[in-house]
């Protein structure tokens, strides 16, 4: 059982920047980032391979957030910038048992408890 731990979220100003990571307590394989907002569906934000060579985005944030890991200290980061309101939401981190990257919440079998991202107009 490999157990996930997100960090990093805060409330920031549009504009601003934060940087989330995902500490997790054994091996993983493809790595992924999700959210949900208040009365929404979880949704993919991005998703990147062991190896850290293949990444996947969300059309939403793309040029903004960058997924990234040291699969040596089994820690997975979301660097996000040019944040705006509606990226408001709990960030979710989710790992998979196989390599191959997804942006299904149904292909992740580990989930972390989520950190709170707000970001004020």
């Amino acid at each position: 059982q490999v157990q996930l731990v997100e960090s990093g979220g805060g409330l920031v100003q549009a504009g601003g920047s934060l940087r989330l990571s995902c500490t997790a307590s054994g091996r993983t394989y493809g790595m992924g980032w999700f959210r949900q907002a208040p009365g929404k569906e979880r949704e993919f934000v991005g998703a990147i391979s062991w190896g850290g060579g293949t990444t996947k985005y969300a059309d939403s944030v793309k040029g903004r957030f960058t997924i990234s890991r040291d699969s040596a200290k089994n820690t997975l980061y979301l660097q996000m910038n040019i944040l705006k309101p509606e990226d408001t939401a709990l960030y979710y981190c989710a790992a998979r048992r196989t390599n191959a990257v997804s942006e299904q919440s149904w292909d992740y079998y580990y989930w972390g408890q989520g950190t709170q991202v707000t970001v004020s107009s």
